[in-house]
């Protein structure tokens, strides 16, 4: 079937099973729709949760719909895969899981939808998100080939940061693109896409991250981007960093730039039980160079916490993490937004010598704060 048949059959799939959420399905200022069971449903609408008069019938009317669902993208939800998790062919990404696994009144259901409106570092600045200086600093790191990990929790704006990053990359370059599920837009000449694919009924044909970032590295890459390392993959991309390719980027659930490298090796130690934890060490402290470190905030805005470049490791063997841009203090103004500005430590990067044999105009002055923009 095509990606336009199987277009047509999903809305016509929603239009019939969906009707209770079809409007917020459609409403452009609501960013995901949150249910939970067949009575509560939640949406948020500019980073933050509100309650809506939206409910299906009784939780058997959500769970056909639910089925339908998966079956117009060809899997399954029922007691033995009692968990759903797929892209739609909108692009929205849908997550369920069903009782009596989910204690509620019926399943518990989220849809996030896909957005196709492209920001620039202009518009991200314009937002808060980041200052001139910061911005125009990761751009010089994109164009230095930096390898870089984007940490922040879930709706921190990650797959946000990470397409703008990659559309720093200098021209004539091959990227390659791992998904779990494609999120990622990139306007770039020599991009290739790869998506993991879930084993079928019969527990065949799974195609995981680790087997794709294998492919990869097959495949002549210049810069590999995995949209989010969840498992034993990491081994492959720290290995990727390690072996002469730059300007890799990944992005990792986790709430400071020190747990993001922890978690990173954690991970990549569960794929591979050969390497032992003191080599992992060295492996993460030689490949990954900058951590970014993202928020989404209590008034809905999600900002960029922290820029922080790891030095290697200190005797004991813990990583050597220094911020070059963090957040200052955040004030709550009468309209209930937070007032702040990420704004550089005083801390020079270990590569400044970099950007000035490239003549890139950043002067030192640039990381101290009375001279920040």
């Amino acid at each position: 079937m095509s990606d336009k048949s199987k277009m047509q059959v999903y809305q016509q799939t929603v239009r019939q099973n969906l009707s209770p959420v079809l409007h917020l399905l459609e409403d452009p200022t609501v960013t995901e729709i949150l249910i939970n069971g067949y009575d509560q449903i939640f949406v948020e609408r500019g980073g933050k949760l509100e309650k809506t008069t939206a409910q299906f019938p009784n939780a058997d009317e959500l769970l056909v719909a639910l089925n339908s669902i998966a079956q117009t993208v060809e899997r399954r939800i029922n007691l033995d895969e009692p968990r759903l998790d797929a892209r739609l062919p909108d692009k929205s990404r849908i997550h369920a899981v069903i009782p009596p696994m989910a204690r509620t009144n019926g399943p518990v259901v989220s849809i996030r939808k896909f957005t196709q409106s492209k920001i620039s570092f202009k518009d991200y600045v314009q937002l808060g998100a980041i200052t001139p200086d910061a911005a125009a600093f990761l751009q010089i790191c994109m164009f230095l080939g930096k390898n870089i990990l984007i940490s922040g929790g879930t709706g921190s704006g990650k797959t946000t940061l990470l397409g703008l990053l990659c559309s720093c990359i200098p021209r004539g370059q091959r990227i390659i693109v791992i998904e779990d599920a494609s999120e990622l837009s990139i306007d770039y000449e020599h991009c290739v896409f790869f998506e993991t694919r879930n084993a079928d009924a019969q527990g065949k044909g799974e195609v995981n991250m680790r087997d794709l970032l294998k492919s990869s590295l097959r495949l002549r890459p210049d810069r590999i981007i995995v949209g989010e390392v969840r498992g034993s993959e990491g081994m492959e991309l720290i290995q990727a960093m390690n072996t002469g390719h730059k300007g890799c980027l990944g992005t990792i659930h986790a709430n400071t730039p020190e747990d993001a490298l922890v978690r990173l090796e954690s991970l990549a130690l569960g794929g591979d039980g050969k390497v032992s934890e003191k080599a992992l060490h060295y492996s993460v402290a030689s490949a990954i160079e900058l951590v970014i470190q993202i928020s989404r905030l209590s008034d809905g805005t999600r900002r960029i916490m922290a820029i922080s470049e790891l030095r290697g490791l200190d005797n004991e063997l813990n990583y050597i993490v220094k911020p070059i841009y963090k957040m200052g203090h955040l004030v709550r103004t009468r309209n209930g937004k937070l007032s702040g500005r990420i704004e550089p430590t005083g801390e020079i990067p270990s590569f400044m010598s970099e950007i000035e044999d490239n003549q890139i105009e950043f002067p030192r002055s640039k990381f101290f704060a009375s001279q920040a923009s």
